[in-house]
């Protein structure tokens, strides 16, 4: 008997199907799928979870100097002419970045072998490259989520059937995050 359903497709094809359904139902709470699917989605995400609630507080916050470009009011850099050429002017920030720990910098490097990235693009602005996100579905795992289930052991997502399919009567379900 086999350890994983094979959902009717090839090896690659599974692997891409399955990593993008684990990183919407992690980005949305909630994704609608078929059965066999959503048992196969709840496998993965369960494990990148409990990962995350694991190596939650696994790191260091650092402060650090950083040349920031100085700008003008319209958001352009500011420049300036010296010795006959055009200049940037920066100004020194200091920043408090969280620097991750061995085991979980570990972590987050096996979550996004799992999960995609994903780009936010505004309503108002769509089809247009200016305005875009990209969110890190690992941070999102590390920050929000993890918090969420911080004394639970496992059980982090639930199934629940909505009926079967119209078209090939497969049985849908909505997996979320409970």
């Amino acid at each position: 008997m086999a350890g994983y359903r094979k959902l009717g497709r090839t090896s690659s094809q599974r692997k891409a199907l399955l990593r993008g359904q684990v990183t919407n139902l992690l980005y949305h709470g909630k994704i609608v799928t078929t059965e066999a699917k959503a048992k196969e989605i709840r496998k993965i995400a369960e494990g990148l979870i409990a990962m995350a609630v694991r190596e939650k507080d696994n790191y260091e916050e650092v402060t650090v100097t950083a040349k920031v470009a100085r700008k003008d009011k319209d958001g352009k850099r500011v420049k300036e002419v010296v010795d006959g050429k055009k200049v940037t002017q920066y100004d020194e920030v200091e920043k408090t970045i969280k620097k991750d720990m061995p085991s979980r910098l570990h972590a987050r490097k096996q979550m996004n072998k799992v999960l995609y990235g994903i780009t936010e693009v505004p309503t108002e602005t769509a089809g247009r490259k200016k305005n875009t996100k990209t969110i890190d579905v690992a941070s999102k795992l590390f920050d929000e989520i993890a918090p969420k289930y911080e004394g639970r052991n496992g059980g982090y997502t639930r199934i629940v059937k909505i009926g079967p399919r119209k078209g090939d009567a497969a049985m849908q379900v909505i997996i979320e995050l409970v």
